[in-house]
């Protein structure tokens, strides 16, 4: 079996170079790659990648993702979140190939405290989430087999993220504050390509089983809660030395104006892919404190 896989460089698409090597060949390619095309923005040239390939399963784990910046690039943003996901689901449904693609949060209003079905209607607030749900629809209407994951506030030990920034700030300042009225769930790249990889597995077995699931950790928290229980379990690595933050204030989303506006509720629901894919989803605690673990190994 042969796998192509693109964004390798990104927080996701490192975690899954090593979830997928072990279900065949691997193909890992990035906008840098020189003998074939992992550029999102050069449609032909990705085209022709996957005809060069010939994969048996394209995963694309690249995205326009800079939220903001997309309200002033929405041509871009539109390039490689909508029209290049298009392409590749074209190519793959004349190759037969399984397209894996990863989708968002922001695709609903925020609207509500309920946790966001599958079945839900989309209502994006941005540039950005309108998109990647138009994104998603294209790769639905190829007639392509595929697996599309929603997620949300995704980290990793690897790459730029919040917690990151929360780590870096409270080693800056003594007073941080910490927007507490958008509720989610932090989601590791890890827990991501994990599952990723298991349901690839399944789904060459059960076609039937393809499909849009929402994927995020267990449990839910605010941007502050987040940011409490990361530099609590920071305190308990070498870093607590350097730590001099020794407060944590909430503010609303107003606080912090931002060109794009951001859901206030983030929540998705998981029930669908813990029954299809018989799985559990670990709390976002666990997946923090793991993260924690191997950016700061204690031993």
């Amino acid at each position: 079996m042969k796998i192509l896989l693109f964004g390798k460089g990104g927080q996701l698409g490192w975690e899954l170079q090593r979830s997928l090597a072990p279900l065949g060949e691997l193909v890992a390619l990035d906008r840098h790659s020189q003998d074939l095309c992992g550029d999102l923005s050069h449609l032909q040239g990705l085209a022709r990648t996957v005809q060069t390939v010939r994969p048996d399963i394209i995963v694309n784990a690249a995205a326009y993702t800079a939220v903001d910046k997309a309200e002033s690039e929405p041509d871009l943003a539109r390039l490689i979140n909508t029209t290049a996901p298009g392409v590749l689901a074209q190519e793959a449904h004349k190759l037969g190939a399984w397209l894996v693609h990863y989708s968002t949060d922001y695709v609903f209003d925020g609207g509500g405290q309920q946790p966001w079905r599958e079945t839900d209607l989309p209502a994006p607030l941005s540039v950005y989430g309108q998109t990647k749900f138009d994104g998603e629809q294209l790769i639905q209407a190829s007639g392509c087999r595929h697996l599309i994951f929603r997620t949300s506030w995704v980290y990793a030990a690897r790459g730029g993220n919040f917690a990151k920034t929360m780590l870096r700030l409270a080693q800056e300042r003594e007073h941080l504050t910490v927007i507490d009225d958008q509720w989610g769930a932090p989601t590791g790249a890890e827990l991501l390509a994990d599952v990723s990889a298991h349901a690839i597995r399944q789904v060459l077995q059960r076609p039937q089983d393809a499909g849009l699931y929402h994927l995020v950790a267990g449990g839910e928290t605010s941007w502050h809660g987040y940011t409490k229980h990361l530099l609590a379990q920071a305190m308990q690595t070498p870093l607590a030395s350097k730590i001099i933050a020794k407060e944590v204030a909430p503010v609303p989303t107003s606080a912090f104006p931002t060109l794009a506006r951001r859901p206030h509720n983030s929540r998705l629901n998981t029930t669908r892919l813990q029954s299809v894919f018989g799985l559990t989803l670990p709390p976002w605690e666990q997946g923090v404190d793991r993260m924690l673990a191997e950016i700061f190994p204690t031993s």
